[in-house]
């Protein structure tokens, strides 16, 4: 790793800057690399900026198990030219309510700040107190700048850094929610790093563009990647900016791309014409395999329930009215 550094979306206090914590001790037990020196870069372009010349290494979020995958750093990925991710790092996240010292812990009305992402996650306790949210940069920008008259969301730890009262816990909507984040470094340092743990299992990340669009293309792709015996955890899909009706499908895979398995996948796909772009391939996580409960489900929707006896009319007419028949 050049100069030893780790680049993460500051200022101190980030969820990114737990997180880089933690990527660092990951990175030594996965990689055998010396604890990086932390350094606090302004924003994610600022993170790929020093990733891409060489400068350091980076620590991006990635995915939410509350709002999904962090789609900037997404596009930011797949549109570089020389940065993947080599290790994947989860932080558990829960949010307070600060306000400036001293300041009243009557917020009604009040104005609150937060990442984008953290406001979507306290919806409840924004709408409880009809709060009024202004996005920031990041959760610890938020706390950092918080001037009086203000409420920021943000980690623990921003209430001590940053010298604010804490008006309430744990204000965010749902209990257990978790931010996986993405080490990215310079391709040929993942290409170097990832090959020394082979004997690990590993999980890929891949874009493809199919060149041909029309129906079927995407099922065609789903065939080529069961046909490999390739088991795919995620498949989501992004708009190819500014050309109405193309796509680019990202899909996580348990295999690496150095096994013949997932070789003859990509030399299938390349013989068709489509694009590809491996964007990050790290050590397999253990993940759990609940059932979806019925609790979950959201409101609406039809399911076969045997539980539920209900007559054939009845189940005719929820159903049109659910399926919009």
């Amino acid at each position: 790793m050049t100069h030893k550094q780790l680049t993460y979306l500051g200022p101190e206090g980030t969820f990114t800057h737990q997180a880089a914590i933690e990527a660092g001790n990951l990175l030594t037990e996965q990689y055998g690399i010396d604890t990086p020196e932390l350094v606090a870069a302004p924003d994610v372009p600022a993170i790929m900026t020093s990733v891409q010349s060489g400068e350091s290494w980076g620590v991006i979020a990635w995915e939410n198990n509350v709002e999904g995958y962090v789609m900037p750093n997404l596009d930011a990925l797949i549109d570089a030219h020389d940065a993947a991710g080599l290790a994947r790092v989860g932080v558990d996240i829960s949010f307070n309510a600060f306000v400036t010292r001293g300041a009243s812990r009557d917020i009604d009305g009040l104005t609150v700040s937060a990442h984008s992402h953290g406001l979507a996650q306290c919806k409840r306790f924004i709408a409880d107190h009809h709060l009024k949210p202004t996005p920031a940069s990041s959760n610890a920008a938020a706390c950092r700048d918080l001037q009086p008259g203000g409420v920021a969301l943000g980690p623990r730890i921003c209430g001590d850094l940053y010298g604010l009262d804490l008006v309430e816990e744990r204000v965010d909507d749902f209990d257990g929610a978790h931010t996986d984040f993405l080490v990215i470094a310079p391709r040929d340092d993942v290409m170097a790093y990832s090959s020394r743990a082979r004997e690990r299992e590993f999980e890929t990340v891949i874009t493809f563009i199919p060149l041909a669009t029309g129906p079927g293309g995407v099922a065609n792709l789903l065939d080529v990647l069961r046909d490999c015996g390739l088991n795919m955890t995620s498949l989501i899909s992004r708009p190819i900016k500014g050309h109405d009706g193309t796509y680019s499908f990202i899909i996580t895979l348990d295999a690496a791309p150095w096994e013949p398995r997932f070789r003859d996948m990509l030399v299938e796909v390349a013989e068709h014409g489509d694009w590809a772009k491996t964007i990050a391939v790290y050590p397999r996580r253990e993940r759990p395999n609940p059932p979806v409960d019925s609790w979950m489900l959201p409101e609406g929707g039809i399911r076969l329930d045997s539980s539920k006896l209900e007559s054939d009319w009845q189940s005719e007419q929820r159903a049109r009215r659910e399926l919009l028949w």
